[in-house]
């Protein structure tokens, strides 16, 4: 028989959207519920997958503070699957460790195990047939600087062997150091999955043995690591093999970006463009609240009144009152403007000023010159190299040259000094 379970972290609880006070009430309100919704939606999902077992890595509560109501609606939603005979699996991270703050709740469900602080514990029980055995630690105090990693011990019983750590896996300098630790330490442990937590974006470092981070289960700004689809991550392993972990999407408001190609519209094709921008984000959500922040790109007339005038809080408006107070809602969060002055590249190639001379020379060079991604970290430091690194292999050659020689045009003929 297939073992199923969930892996999610990065509840944030009650979490204070940044912000939020200048949204308007039909946007507010479902912002207030939202991280609280998607839990619900998480306790639905594990029981609709009859899963043996859920386990949460770290960042229960958004804060030290952890509001009454947040704490009493997760003790509920553990009690409803203590119920149905599903455990669940506690871990504390930065954001809520077990030595800071207070808590509304005496005792939990008879299936719910929190790990303690300063020390791994190790929970051995059998789903579907299967032995497993989960291990797990919590932080005592909210900066932890320590590998937490190393307290894990090798497993002695056979059966599936599961590894909960909130922590920094290879030193992602876009996040606090918690708990660093290597993706070499991890696998030198010998437990079959290691269900992450702290990166709020979703990650797949190894395979055999599994090093996940799920994300976070909503999310909460239209930053990077924070848009596109939120949830749990369900895990099946059939004779003590893991497959490929599943998406579940789970959150309630999709935090999602677009950007618009001006370069040869008018304002109110640009308008039109912005529409069918919310309209795709609005279809990508399928049913959910979107918050959405739009760049406007590109080259052309549009350029100086998109700088020089109040055009973009008008169209800002524009949107948002298209939009309305509908449910789900669509809130335009920001409309923001990277377009580049018009010019004719073939014309001024042919001039005798120095515009015309590094146009020549950047239309030579990525035929003469070797690849420039090559060398190109040297001497920078390694944190700088992983953060450059992280997301994307770089560009292509040609691509890297026409972006380099156009921020060249646009230095030498833009308005600003």
């Amino acid at each position: 028989m297939a073992l199923r379970f969930l892996h999610a972290a990065d509840l944030h609880l009650d979490t204070p959207f940044t912000a939020r006070g200048r949204y308007p009430e039909h946007v507010a309100a479902v912002l207030r519920d939202a991280s609280l919704t998607a839990f619900g939606a998480l306790v639905e999902a594990a029981l609709a997958h009859e899963v043996g077992f859920v386990v949460i890595a770290g960042d229960v509560y958004d804060g030290a503070e952890r509001g009454v109501r947040a704490q009493l609606r997760f003790r509920d939603g553990l009690e409803q699957l203590s119920d149905a005979g599903i455990r669940s699996f506690v871990a504390h991270g930065n954001h809520d460790p077990v030595d800071e703050g207070w808590s509304a709740i005496a005792r939990f469900p008879e299936l719910v195990e929190v790990f303690p602080a300063g020390e791994v514990a190790s929970h051995a029980f059998e789903v579907a047939g299967q032995a497993v055995t989960v291990h797990g630690i919590s932080y005592g105090t909210a900066k932890v600087s320590e590998n937490l990693s190393q307290r894990f011990r090798a497993p002695t019983t056979p059966g599936l062997h599961v590894g909960v750590l909130h922590a920094n896996v290879g030193s992602d300098p876009a996040h606090e150091a918690y708990s660093p630790c290597s993706v070499a330490e991890l696998c030198a442990v010998g437990l079959d999955y290691w269900a992450l937590g702290h990166i709020h974006a979703r990650r797949v470092l190894h395979r055999d043995p599994w090093i996940v981070y799920p994300g976070n289960l909503q999310g909460r700004s239209i930053r990077a690591s924070e848009g596109g689809p939120k949830g749990a991550l369900l895990v099946e392993a059939v004779d003590g093999r893991i497959g490929e972990p599943e998406l579940l999407a789970l959150d309630v408001v999709r935090f999602a970006t677009a950007e618009v190609d001006a370069t040869g519209l008018d304002v109110d094709d640009l308008l039109g463009a912005l529409l069918a921008a919310g309209d795709g984000a609005r279809a990508e959500a399928a049913g959910r609240s979107v918050l959405l922040g739009a760049t406007v790109v590109g080259r052309g007339g549009l350029h100086e009144r998109l700088r020089s005038t109040d055009l973009v809080a008008e169209l800002l408006g524009e949107l948002r009152d298209v939009a309305g107070e509908t449910s789900p809602f669509l809130w335009w969060d920001d409309l923001s403007v990277a377009t580049r002055p018009a010019v004719d590249l073939t014309a001024r190639r042919g001039g005798e000023d120095f515009l015309a001379d590094v146009l020549v020379t950047a239309r030579g060079l990525p035929t003469t010159t070797p690849d420039p991604r090559s060398g190109w970290t040297a001497g920078l430091a390694p944190d700088i190299v992983r953060l450059a690194e992280r997301d994307e292999p770089l560009p292509g050659v040609d691509d890297l040259w026409a972006e380099a020689a156009a921020l060249a045009v646009d230095l030498l003929i833009g308005e600003e000094p």
